[in-house]
C-alpha cells in the first residue's frame, strides 16, 4: 500500500503483513491518515493505491469488505455474543467462530459468562466491563478475516491487566495481515515493524522502537513521558 497525501506532507509505503504504527499528540493527523485509507475521508490531493490500484477506483464496499476496524468507543448491538462475533462474516459457522476465540485466547473468557457464547448482550454492551466488550470486538475482527485491520486507540480505556490479555491477542491478530496501529499508550506499538511519528499533518520521524529511541528525538520524548506516567 502507498498512501500520498500532499494537503499533509505524508507519503509512506506499507509491505503486506507490515504492522504500521502512527503516534503523536491530539490533532497531528493520525484519525486522519486512518480516515484516508478506509475513505472515510476523500484525499484532496495525492493518492492511496493497494496493490497498485487507487482506491478512487475501487467501490466503498468493495474496500470495507477486506478492513477490519477496532476503535476505543467498541459498538455491540442487542443479541448474543456469538451473533456480535459474526457480524463481520454472518456466514461464518460457529464452529469458526469459536476456532478464532481459541486462536486468539479470548474463549476461556467467553466461556466463563453466564451463557458463554450466548450470553446476552445489553445496550451497547452496557452489561459487560470495558474490557470484555474490547476483547468480544477484538474476537469479532478475527472472525471477520481482514486483510488490513486498523486500531484506532483500541486498548486506551481498557485496566493494565486487561491491557496485558489484549497484546498477547494482538500477536495472534496481526500475524499475516497489514496493520495500522494508532495509539497514545506506547506499549501497544513497541513491537511494530515501523513507527510513524507525526506532528502538524506531516512524518517528523520513523523507524523501529528501538532506533527511535537510540535518536532521543520526538518519539524518545513521548517514550519518556509515557513511562513516567
Amino acid at each position: 500500500m502507498i498512501v500520498q497525501d500532499k494537503a499533509y506532507s505524508i507519503s509512506f509505503e506499507v509491505k503486506p503483513g507490515e504492522t504500521i504504527a502512527l503516534v503523536g499528540p491530539t490533532g497531528s493527523g493520525k484519525t486522519s491518515v486512518i480516515s484516508l485509507i478506509t475513505r472515510f475521508y476523500e484525499p484532496q490531493q495525492g493518492r492511496i493505491l493497494m496493490d497498485g490500484l487507487d482506491l478512487m477506483t475501487a467501490t466503498v464496499q468493495s474496500l470495507h469488505e477486506q478492513i477490519g476496524i477496532v476503535t476505543q468507543e467498541n459498538f455491540l448491538f442487542t443479541g448474543t455474543i456469538m451473533e456480535n462475533l459474526k457480524f463481520g462474516r454472518p456466514a461464518a459457522t460457529d464452529d469458526e467462530v469459536i476456532e478464532a476465540a481459541k486462536k486468539l485466547g479470548t474463549h476461556e473468557i467467553i466461556v466463563r459468562l453466564a451463557n458463554g457464547y450466548q450470553s446476552k448482550v445489553g445496550e451497547r454492551g452496557g452489561n459487560f466491563s470495558a474490557g470484555e466488550r474490547q476483547l468480544i470486538t477484538f474476537t469479532r475482527a478475527m472472525v471477520a478475516q481482514p486483510r488490513i485491520l486498523i486500531l484506532d486507540e483500541a486498548t486506551s480505556a481498557v485496566d493494565p491487566q486487561t491491557e496485558t490479555i489484549i497484546q498477547h491477542a494482538l500477536e495472534k491478530l496481526f500475524a499475516r495481515r497489514t496493520c495500522f496501529v494508532v495509539a497514545h499508550r506506547l506499549s501497544t506499538v513497541r513491537n511494530a515493524h515501523r513507527i510513524l511519528v507525526l506532528n502538524g499533518g506531516e512524518i517528523i520521524e520513523q523507524g523501529t522502537h528501538a532506533e527511535l529511541l537510540a535518536r532521543a528525538g520526538h518519539y524518545a520524548r513521548l517514550h519518556e513521558e509515557f513511562v513516567r506516567q
